[in-house]
């Protein structure tokens, strides 16, 4: 396992996908390219009413194990259009106002992709006594209509959803960087196992659900929605946390993570502490970097809804340093998603059949 694990099969997969548009609610495109590459990988799968798609391997076998991302881009939905055709919208998702002037957008709607723009004054029409900074209620999109009424010609409405058209991209050979890579390079990940557990040949004595979740960005909805429908046993979660090696962010509030620095491993209330051993003790075997991170009452990741659902989950965190969270530029440093994919791989074969997590028997 020494040996690199991303092919250039897989980085082409994760290119694809990163480019392809998965806004929280209208993730449908980027769900079926992910279930068709992990397809020749599992034994089922199961796609539910709102959009999670879970592969399955061993279906039959009672104890369930799940390995969990999220599928879900924040985006925008168009909220108000003007006389003049300018377009106000509407946050889907933690979307970053600050980054939104001059930035290149796509509108969805049922006629195709329509192009827009975040326009934004002139500097030579600003002064120090009239500069704004971008707020939800004044940046908007010109779509270059003259009026509402060619705006909506357009096929433009109230509700359509508008993504950023950045795309994938490797930096210095070391970072990957793109929109969403909060957490579709979750997504990849966890396909990744799946993918090295059938070329490897490895049998595992438990069913293993490969859990892509839909509307993470909201509130951890698809995940709250999926547990009840798979009612696992134990749940490993991965998601991005911040790299706070960068300008701006204070460590004391923050913590200090960063990128390059291993898969980061969160202490808290929702993390059960005999799995998050088993982690650390893999981690420490197979000489595989990491770092920790402690979160207080909550994790804000898909972690807390499977923790706390069907009586109790014994869930644990593998997190991913990012930097640049909710702008189109996340970033994350290749040799980590090599070994946060290697960490999950070896840790799920360190789970029993009927392994009991609990402190007391």
């Amino acid at each position: 396992m020494a040996k690199k694990i991303i092919t250039k099969k897989s980085e082409a997969f994760l290119k694809e996908y990163l480019n392809n548009p998965s806004p929280t609610g209208f993730e449908s495109g980027g769900q079926k390219l992910w279930l068709d590459y992990i397809k020749p990988y599992v034994d089922t799968h199961i796609v539910d009413t709102y959009g999670t798609v879970v592969g399955i391997i061993n279906p039959e076998a009672k104890y369930k194990v799940v390995i969990e991302a999220h599928a879900d881009e924040i985006s925008w939905f168009v909220h108000y259009i003007t006389k003049d055709g300018f377009i106000y919208l509407r946050r889907n998702g933690g979307s970053d106002h600050q980054i939104a002037p001059s930035k290149r957008v796509n509108i969805h709607t049922e006629n195709g992709m329509v192009k827009a723009v975040f326009g934004w004054p002139a500097i030579h029409t600003r002064t120090l006594a009239t500069e704004k900074s971008p707020k939800l209620d004044n940046i908007f999109l010109d779509c270059g209509a003259k009026d509402k009424e060619e705006v909506e010609k357009l096929g433009i409405h109230v509700g359509c959803v508008v993504t950023y058209e950045d795309e994938f991209m490797v930096l210095n050979k070391n970072f990957y960087v793109g929109r969403a890579l909060d957490n579709r390079i979750g997504g990849f990940m966890i396909a990744e196992v799946a993918r090295l557990l059938k070329e490897n040949k490895v049998k595992l004595p438990f069913g293993l659900y490969i859990t892509n979740s839909v509307q993470e960005e909201v509130g951890l909805r698809g995940a709250q929605m999926i547990v009840d429908t798979i009612r696992p046993d134990v749940a490993i979660v991965t998601d991005v946390c911040h790299d706070t090696g960068t300008p701006m962010i204070d460590k004391i509030k923050q913590g200090d993570t960063k990128c390059g620095a291993g898969p980061v491993l969160t202490y808290g209330p929702a993390v059960q502490n005999n799995l998050l051993d088993l982690i650390i003790k893999t981690a420490e075997k197979n000489t595989i970097p990491f770092q920790r991170a402690a979160a207080s009452r909550a994790t804000g990741t898909d972690t807390d809804a499977f923790a706390y659902a069907t009586g109790g989950v014994a869930s644990s965190l593998i997190s991913l340093a990012l930097r640049y969270m909710h702008t189109t530029v996340e970033s994350v440093h290749k040799d980590d998603v090599e070994n946060v994919i290697r960490l999950i791989y070896e840790s799920i074969q360190k789970i029993k059949n009927n392994h009991d997590f609990r402190y007391l028997k």
